[in-house]
């Protein structure tokens, strides 16, 4: 299975640093086309304004010099005529592609590794005359204004470097500027010369230090070598026509064609016009008692020009220098330029690192200031006769693959310049230029006879022109394209894609799919990265083509013995010494002397060993080198296919996870579904539990049975609640809110409810507070309840006897809540146990869900608390509840300070008459709140659904809705909507009643449509109080304080029934009764709990309450 790698972000980071474009201005790639926005008279320009240099003038003056007017000018325009046709399809490739002079050879038949020995040709081309340029901008300097030699140089080469940093835009700013003051300067001393009348005959006339017999074919020859070695010059104009902007009308291609042909092949005659002006000047400074040797210099030629028509001395000088100074900048920040470009495209390939262009500037500029000091400039002769083979055999192959094989078809059409598509050796390009440099240098060192040796350059560019388009025809062209080129993948609406290491977006020229980092990757990046190996073209790497060409030539004995470590050791070893050994014997032929031979033989000797042993040690390294990097590559491999396998579990796992919360979330809805089928019924159950609970009229021996049925609904209707909070909480949608609670009243509370539990078994009960606890703190009341409530039937439930005490400490916010009872305990191995749901380890029989600690300790930690449990087998349990109770601001808390009471009945309420309407499905629950509110003297309005509930609006005006939600046709939000949008009710008080745990947390979103919310099964006592504080009535109830004023049973009566009561007379008390009450059989408070004693025959607990009653009446 092929294995995806990602870029690092070390890697990302670093090539979006090389890609800057406003530093790089598109080194090594395609130019975007969102860079060609420059009109095209200003892109030639700037290309054209390279044409400054003076070198020109310097050759055509050195050709005259030497070979004659006659030669030097059949030389100069033959040669000139050679460098338009070569220069002009050069010209048009790179224009038409938008790539540069080293992305136009990589496609045009030397590949990937094979452009980079052109590369350092090219970069040698800038080097070699950046030194020469700013060699005679240093004359100048100090001819002119007399800065010292060693200054100048330094000035000169230093001095183009801010212009070069940004690339075209300040290059294009900066001719553009000084080229109309260049065409003036430039014009301006021969026009004064053609008006003075100067004699051109001199000049023609010259015969040089050669030609007094007349020009001969080879002085032409040798004389058209030197020209034709600026054919690199090419290279420089393409790195400018690259930003040509593609034409899209008729006249745009004309003014296209007009740009190109001027700035492009059109440099050749502007150069053959400045080496005939070069030519002439020559004559002109010798005729002016210039030395011959110093009239080459160009200054001394423009100084001669410009003196002979201005008769003040200075400002010829001033003139010349300042020509010269505008010159030599001209030509030399285009040969910083292209210096910068060139070096960058040579060492990104060979190190798959680029520390920016600007390094290479700097690098270049340099080189340049180092040849200088070493005084290039006196040896121009012999340096570009040299060099023009080199780079007249890469121009012939780069031309002949243009205008012959493309052609012909012997090469792809088009330009492909990236890496991922490209043999890294092209044997075309590569191999031609190779043939043409071997046979000029054997011409140029007399092998084949001293006629052909002038002509060593033409034959170096006519072989390679030659033997391209035969060695393409040799190949079929099977090295020019390594894997196919696909189509491109999806662009943005820019028309660019992305690519996937550096994530800037690129033309889809400059982009290719890459299998290693599985995605889009722009030219730059595929350059820059070495950790792929070339894995998209294995077979295309110079190592893999070399072996496999020398196994199919070679013999296999003799193939396995070359390349064996030894042979390897030999051959590199053998190479650098061969080369060392050639420098030694040139030296030794300029001094033969004995001693001399005695020194260079240990010198040799001596560099011998320390090659050999450097060659070994790089041979060994670079063993260990592949032996680890294979190594590591295996580990990585089989490190990813381990990620790719736990993907694939997390995959699964993820998965599974989904299903079990899509069952989890589908267990709750059902849970929530199912509740409200059993809260419905089971809330008729508990209300009329609670009804006949407080009817005197149920026989004694029946009020146990109606308690037994309160008690089974309010557990069962704990245990429902259990259950969904337990789903809640697994499904994250646990509602928490931030209640005004007073604790001293909660305390009471919970107190009175559970001193009757331990009562009932004979416990001892008990709440305790420390530390000062605040009146009123802000929390959840109902999980607060909750919790505590859990922790106290736990102790009671496991407590046979003893004792359970709730003790409260209170210190910094922090409530410590510890319940201690004296019960069973907990054996240690259980102790894990106990939190776990519907757990029930000891006394089997023991009420109880198995929920309230699970549900205790999940809701101690959603509210940011702690729990921890203390216990020992058979002495108790203690649970400890450490929680954040922030007391409220005294500002905060209510101004009607109201206390939580014991459940009580009401008896009715004090005010008008009001009318309730009750709107629900379940006829069991209008039945019960008829049965519950008619007693206490509301008006209550049933109705079925909320239609009828609308129609009856029309002759009724409630004072309070009480609405269930869940019902056919409108549902209770939609009529509760119906009745906010009528102005008569749009403030009454609506309450809305549901049996379905979900509404309760879908009613927050609707807490505008009604004032108060509760589910079913409810507390009569607690429903009430909500309804009375909605309409704003206080009820009347049966406590001892309100009603004890209110019996009306004189204080005699009173006395007679103490004394009935201490005899134990119940008959006699209980008609005594009747006749004090005048036998009204609906009393409440203290009447009705005399009522309760009688009827379960507790004579002295009626007697202490008639006591009490007759206090009050006092």
């Amino acid at each position: 299975m092929a294995i995806s790698f990602s870029a690092t972000g070390g890697r990302r980071k670093y090539n979006r640093w090389v890609a800057n474009e406003t530093m790089e201005d598109f080194a090594l790639r395609y130019t975007a086309r969102r860079a060609r926005r420059w009109s095209y008279a200003r892109v030639a320009n700037t290309a054209l304004g390279s044409i400054s240099f003076l070198a020109l003038e310097a050759i055509g003056g050195a050709l005259t010099l030497i070979y004659g007017f006659d030669a030097a000018i059949l030389a100069i325009m033959l040669a000139g005529l050679i460098l338009f046709l070569t220069c002009l399809p050069i010209s048009y490739y790179g224009a038409r592609y938008g790539v540069d002079i080293d992305l136009l050879t990589r496609g045009a038949g030397f590949g990937y590794i094979g452009s980079t020995i052109t590369s350092l040709i090219y970069a040698t081309f800038t080097f070699i005359f950046f030194a020469l340029e700013a060699a005679i901008l240093a004359f100048a300097l100090e001819f002119c204004f007399g800065v010292p030699l060693g200054l100048g140089y330094l000035l000169s080469a230093v001095v183009v470097i801010p212009l070069v940093i940004n690339g075209f835009s300040k290059i294009s700013a900066f001719q553009t500027v000084t080229q109309p003051f260049w065409i003036i300067l430039h014009i301006l001393p021969f026009a004064l010369l053609a008006y003075s009348g100067v004699d051109l005959e001199s000049w023609t006339g010259f015969t040089g230090e050669r030609g007094a017999e007349g020009p001969t074919l080879m002085m032409i020859g040798a004389a058209m070598g030197v020209v034709l070695s600026l054919i690199a010059q090419i290279g420089e104009q393409v790195d400018f026509l690259r930003f040509l902007r593609e034409p899209k009308t008729k006249a745009e291609r004309r003014r296209w064609w007009i740009a190109l042909l001027a700035a492009g092949p059109g440099w050749t005659v502007l150069g053959v016009i400045k080496m005939l002006l070069g030519s002439f000047l020559l004559t002109l400074a010798i005729g002016a008692a210039v030395p011959p040797r110093d009239a080459t210099d160009p200054t001394k030629m423009y100084f001669t020009a410009f003196d002979q028509v201005i008769t003040v001395p200075f400002l010829a000088l001033v003139l010349t220098g300042a020509f010269v100074i505008l010159s030599q900048l001209k030509i030399n920040v285009t040969n910083a330029y292209a210096g910068s470009i060139a070096w960058s495209n040579f060492f990104s390939r060979l190190t798959h690192s680029h520390p920016g262009r600007v390094i290479w500037l700097v690098f270049n500029v340099s080189i340049a200031l180092m040849l200088m000091e070493l005084g290039v400039f006196h040896v121009i002769e012999s340096i570009l006769g040299l060099y023009s083979h080199v780079a007249l055999a890469w121009i012939g192959a780069l031309t002949a693959d243009l205008v012959v094989n493309k052609p012909l078809g012997l090469s792809p059409k088009g330009i492909e310049f990236r890496r991922a598509h490209l043999y890294d050796i092209n044997p075309v390009g590569t191999g031609a230029m190779l043939i043409a440099v071997l046979v000029s240098i054997l011409v140029l060192a007399g092998g084949t006879g001293e006629t052909l040796q002038p002509f060593s350059s033409l034959i170096a560019l006519a072989t390679a022109f030659v033997v391209a388009p035969v060695i393409a025809w040799g190949t079929g062209g099977k090295y020019y394209i390594a894997r196919p080129v696909t189509a491109p993948g999806p662009t943005t609406p820019e028309g660019t894609q992305t690519c996937c290491v550096c994530e800037y977006r690129f033309d889809p020229e400059d982009m290719t799919d890459c299998p290693f980092y599985a995605g889009p990757i722009c030219s730059l990046c595929c350059t820059l990265d070495a950790s792929c190996r070339d894995s998209c073209k294995p077979h295309a790497t110079y190592a893999v083509m070399w072996v496999s060409t020398l196994r199919r030539i070679l013999p296999r004995r003799v193939f396995s013995v070359l390349i064996s470590r030894l042979s390897v050791f030999f051959i590199a070893t053998a190479v650098p010494s061969s080369v060392f050994a050639g420098v030694l014997l040139l030296i030794r032929s300029k001094a033969e002397t004995a001693q001399l031979d005695a020194v260079l033989t240990v010198i040799f000797c001596t560099v011998l060993v320390v090659n050999g042993i450097i060659v070994w040690t790089f041979i060994l390294i670079r063993e260990s080198h592949n032996k680890a990097r294979d190594e590591a590559e295996v580990q990585t491999q089989r490190l990813l296919q381990e990620i790719r396998a736990h993907e694939r579990t997390d995959a699964e796992l993820q998965s599974a996870k989904e299903k079990a919360e899509a069952a989890n979330l589908a267990k709750t809805r059902y849970m929530a579904g199912i509740s409200h089928e059993l809260r419905t019924p089971l809330n008729a159950i508990y209300g009329y539990a609670q009804l006949m609970e407080q009817d005197r009229d149920i026989p004694a021996g029946r009020r146990e049975a109606v308690l037994a049925i309160r008690r089974g609904s309010e557990h069962l209707a704990a245990l429902i609640e259990n259950l969904l909070d337990i789903s809640k909480i697994e499904a994250g949608r646990l509602e928490i809110y931030r209640d005004r609670i007073n604790l001293p009243a909660l305390l009471r509370q919970i107190a009175a409810v559970f001193q009757r539990q331990a009562r009932e078994k004979g416990l001892d009960f008990a709440i305790q507070t420390s530390g000062n606890p605040p009146e009123w703190i802000e929390f959840d009341e109902k999980r607060l309840r909750q919790i505590i409530i859990n922790l106290l039937s736990n102790a009671i439930n496991y407590t046979p006897s003893g004792t359970v005490t709730l003790h409260l400490h209170y210190r910094n916010e922090v409530a410590l809540l510890e319940v201690s009872d004296t019960g069973i305990g907990i054996e240690e191995e259980n102790i894990d146990r106990i939190w776990k749901p519907f757990e029930r380890f000891a006394q089997k029989t023991s009420a109880g869900s198995g929920l309230g600690l699970t549900i205790t300790r999940l809701l101690v930690e959603i509210l940011g608390g702690e729990i921890t449990v203390k216990s020992e087998p058979g002495a108790g349990t203690t649970f400890s509840v450490r929680l954040m109770l922030p007391s409220l601001r005294e500002s905060a808390i209510p101004s009607a300070a109201w206390t939580m009471k014991e459940r009580i009945m009401a008896a009715g309420y004090v005010g008008p008459r009001k009318t309730v309407m009750v709107v629900d499905d379940d006829h069991d629950h209008l039945r019960l709140l008829e049965t519950t509110l008619r007693p206490l003297g509301f008006l209550v309005q049933a109705m079925p659904d909320a239609e009828s509930a609308l129609a009856a609006l029309e002759d009724v005006t409630p004072d309070l809705f009480i609405l269930d939600i869940d019902m056919p046709g409108m549902t209770g939000w939609d009529l509760a909507q119906a009745l906010r949008d009528r102005s008569a009710h749009l403030s009454t008080p609506i309450m809305m009643v549901t049996g379905h745990a979900l509404e309760a947390r879908q009613s927050i979103d609707r807490s505008q449509l009604y004032d108060a919310f509760i589910v079913k099964p409810y507390s009569l006592s607690d429903f009430l109080v909500r309804m009375a504080g909605l309409m704003k009535v206080d009820l009347t109830t049966d406590d001892a304080e309100e009603i004890a004023r209110a019996s009306g049973i004189p204080g005699d009566a009173l006395e007679r029934m103490i004394r009935l009561a201490e005899i134990g007379h119940a008959a006699g008390l209980n008609r005594e009764l009747d006749t004090a009450t005048g036998g009204h059989k609906a009393e409440t408070g203290q009447v009705a709990r005399l009522r309760r004693h009688l009827d379960a025959f507790d004579l002295p607990g009626a007697a202490r309450l008639l006591k009490e009653m007759m206090q009050d009446a006092r």
